[in-house]
């Protein structure tokens, strides 16, 4: 049983990578600074940095996620208690990772102790909503508002400061302004020669022109949007590891620091691996964004996930990090809807489905 929790903690962690490795880098993709594979590479290493500050950082969330106050004791003396709640949490983010929508492993984990918690009789209920149901519900539509509101205040001193956006081309690996005509077509700024496909027209995006502080805008925003996209998969990192480690240190044969370096290998090695479809619908298909709105959703969701690992609050990556994205899709007015319906869909179903693979794991256990 000890060797079923390690081997379901290994595979969720993997699991885990290959979903949610993208949502750190995910703009970063949408807004056309950086190519998947790169992007991906990126991600992978600053979640494995993250990995190894959660051994000081985070220890608040492997007591959390233990199961310790969340259901009887005896039963997290039972032997696969913690290989139930493990198998539950990587069969359902497995299958959201095959089908590239992105879920959360925290709701999964969560459904996974209270499917085992009911089939054993051993939940605390009380002790569940407190610790687990206020954050998991609050983070989303926090992050969506100070989404919103900081972009807004961006974007007022960005005008303040006079540096304006061009809708630009890339011709030969250069970017050349562009003017939209009626008719749709696009007319170089400099010359007035009209592009057509024949011109090898890779991207149409927007770009800033201006100088903050003697800097190029577009430059400053480039530095920063990648340093907040790394802050984001070392945040995943410091919020996630712990979680899933908790399952190996309960366990009993893995100590803390060497659980967490485990974790982050295989997380680091799911997202380089199988990280794609979930990649393509954080990118693509929530919203349409530009360098500045990007790197405000990167900025949020960096800010929140980690002073709530630093503090042990339980908030998923991945929530904080959609709902940033959705806050920049009202305000930009590019909000895919449908997919977005079919993400909060995967959100509402993650918890009751990891919870009926838990309860149906324990109940094949005990007899």
């Amino acid at each position: 049983m000890i060797i079923l929790a390690i081997i379901a903690a290994a595979v969720l962690a993997f699991a885990n990578g290959a979903n949610d490795n993208a949502k750190g880098v995910a703009t970063l993709v949408g807004s056309g600074t950086m190519s998947q594979r790169s992007a991906l590479r990126y991600a992978a290493v600053a979640t494995i940095l993250g990995s190894f500050a959660a051994v000081l950082l985070a220890g608040e969330l492997v007591r959390k996620f233990s199961g310790k106050g969340l259901v009887d004791q005896s039963l997290l003396d039972a032997s696969g208690f913690l290989g139930c709640v493990g198998l539950a949490a990587m069969m359902t983010v497995l299958l959201a990772t095959r089908i590239g929508i992105p879920i959360s492993t925290t709701h999964a984990l969560v459904g996974g102790l209270v499917g085992v918690g009911l089939s054993a009789h051993g939940l605390h209920g009380g002790a569940m909503v407190s610790a687990f149901a206020i954050p998991l519900l609050a983070a989303p539509i926090l992050a969506l508002v100070v989404a919103a509101i900081t972009y807004g205040c961006f974007r007022w001193t960005r005008l303040r400061l006079g540096a304006t956006k061009q809708t630009c081309v890339c011709i030969e690996e250069e970017y050349h302004p562009v003017n939209i005509t009626s008719d749709g077509a696009m007319m170089l700024t400099a010359t007035g020669l009209k592009i057509s496909d024949e011109h090898d027209v890779a991207r149409c995006v927007q770009r800033y022109d201006g100088r903050v502080v003697g800097v190029s805008a577009q430059r400053t925003l480039d530095w920063s949007h990648l340093f907040t996209a790394g802050a984001i998969s070392f945040a995943r990192g410091l919020n996630d590891t712990p979680k899933i480690a908790a399952i190996m240190i309960t366990a009993g044969m893995v100590s803390s620091g060497m659980s967490n370096v485990w974790i982050g290998l295989a997380m680091a090695a799911g997202g380089l691996l199988a990280a794609r479809r979930v990649a393509h619908t954080m990118s693509d298909k929530i919203t349409e964004m530009n360098d500045g709105q990007a790197f405000t959703a990167n900025l949020v969701t960096a800010g929140l996930v980690i002073v709530a690992s630093r503090f042990g609050v339980p908030v998923s990556t991945t929530h904080v990090s959609c709902g940033s994205l959705f806050g920049i899709g009202l305000m930009n007015r590019k909000i895919h809807g449908g997919m977005v319906g079919q993400i909060v869909l995967a959100w509402i179903t993650t918890l009751p489905l990891a919870a009926a693979i838990g309860w149906i794991a324990w109940r094949l256990l005990a007899a």
